[in-house]
């Protein structure tokens, strides 16, 4: 009986190709290299398109000492399947030097989002 229950359980948040919100915060995140960054905190998804935005990604740290928070377009994101994560498509200075994410970032600032997917050298979601 258990084994239905899982299998219920993943049919209604993840198939193949699709994956429930709550499932990919807490994700791992990786670099190129493999090596584990963080992990998504939070999703942002545009309610007007439906196209995801923005991952929150909380880098760092240890026991909450020295993390930090930033805001990666979902473009320089691909999921690993060999990692059971997410791999960032930038190097290890363009993510330092990007802006931290903090309570006053305004997601609907199209000019704070122009220059973060600038930042990146990636076409901002709004223009796909």
């Amino acid at each position: 009986m258990r084994s239905h229950e899982n299998n219920e359980h993943l049919e209604t948040d993840e198939t193949s190709s699709l994956i429930a919100a709550s499932k990919v915060e807490g994700t791992d995140v990786y670099n190129k290299s493999g090596e584990h960054l963080g992990e998504v905190e939070e999703v942002m998804i545009d309610k007007v398109s439906g196209k995801v935005a923005y991952a929150v990604v909380e880098f760092g740290g240890f026991l909450g000492i020295g993390e930090q928070k930033r805001a990666l377009p979902w473009s320089v994101l691909t999921y690993d399947t060999s990692q059971d994560g997410y791999v960032v498509n930038a190097e290890q200075d363009v993510i330092a030097k990007s802006p931290e994410y903090n309570d006053q970032v305004d997601f609907s600032n199209k000019d704070w989002g122009s220059r973060l997917h600038e930042h990146y050298g990636v076409t901002p979601y709004w223009n796909f």
